[in-house]
């Protein structure tokens, strides 16, 4: 059964509304010999995600990224609904235009960019709420820069059922290519990760319902580049929530301090954004960190969870029957 959600319906002006909980997490499950010794705390946030849910505090959707590993993979099974993202093997589906001819000519193989995908997209959608839909597809063969080649990285969309709600929400996920960590040149790590933005730029198209509400959520590696960050800006709809929490008559409750204050959306790889749809409007309300705190002497991952709660509202015709 699905769980049911906290309904607030208002009498004076005719709407009903709820709070949906979504939280990002790369939980860095990537198998040895890229990294050692995770196996222990990739139990650790599984124990606390459980933990959380058994108590009715964790998020209602969860989306992961780097979640490689068999250990990996089990977290979050404690929620009713889950989709996986492109396996190693498939390729993409998207009717996006390929990358060009000089960029493909340049792969190297010492870097991993001409070798087959060993792993996954590492991508999964956890909710509490029933999944009634789904459009995924990994990035084009080529459309990688570096070691990142070796991941068969790509994008996913959810749709959503809130009990009550008039429409889905779309929920859609990405890990998109590093920075540095890839060990190619700047403008190498630029041109695929703005390949892969154009590329769920197609997947949005078909997959997407603009009718719907829609939330992204994910890594998509803009820290410090306003290049790769105004790239995405372009592609994805609505805004970022980094960018509408700064905005101090916005209604959010942003607890997570800011390094610099300036330009906070550009401090980290974990992104979150909104667009609301014909009859849901979305608006968030709180945004925050889990998972930053050491647990067993040890930080859980490279990043923290990125949690925002954003307020669903709609029209109704018969109170009664909302309340």
């Amino acid at each position: 059964m699905a769980k049911a959600p906290k309904l607030q319906v208002d009498p004076f002006n005719g709407t009903a509304s709820v709070d949906l909980t979504v939280m990002t997490y790369n939980v860095a499950g990537l198998p040895w010999p890229i990294k050692k010794g995770r196996e222990a705390a990739l139990k650790d946030i599984k124990h606390e995600i459980e933990t959380l849910h058994a108590s009715g505090r964790a998020p209602d959707i969860v989306v992961l990224q780097e979640a490689f590993t068999p250990a990996a993979a089990r977290i979050g099974a404690v929620y009713p609904n889950r989709l996986q993202g492109p396996a190693a093997s498939d390729r993409s589906v998207t009717a996006a235009a390929p990358i060009g001819e000089d960029f493909r000519r340049e792969r190297s193989f010492l870097k991993g960019e001409r070798l087959a995908k060993v792993m996954s997209s590492g991508l999964f959608v956890l909710s509490d709420y029933p999944i009634v839909g789904s459009a995924m597809s990994p990035f084009q063969e080529a459309s990688c820069a570096g070691y990142d080649c070796l991941a068969n990285k790509g994008a996913m969309i959810a749709a959503i059922q809130i009990p009550g709600a008039p429409a889905p929400v779309q929920i859609m996920t990405t890990h998109m290519n590093s920075n540095r960590s890839s060990g190619v040149p700047y403008e190498r790590s630029l041109a695929a990760h703005r390949q892969q933005a154009d590329e769920i730029g197609a997947l949005m198209s078909e997959g997407v319902n603009a009718n719907w509400p829609f939330i992204y959520a994910g890594d998509f590696n803009t820290r410090h580049s306003t290049d790769r960050f105004d790239h995405n800006a372009r592609i994805l709809p609505g805004i970022f929530v980094r960018q509408h929490c700064a905005d101090p008559d916005a209604g959010c409750e942003a607890r997570i301090a800011a390094e610099n204050g300036a330009s906070p959306w550009l401090e980290t790889q974990d992104l979150q954004g909104f667009v609301s749809g014909s009859d849901i409007e979305v608006r968030p309300v709180r945004a925050e960190k889990m998972f930053h705190e050491p647990v067993n002497g040890r930080v859980l991952s490279d990043h923290d969870a990125y949690v925002v709660t954003y307020r669903m509202t709609w029209k109704v015709q018969n109170l009664a029957a909302a309340s």
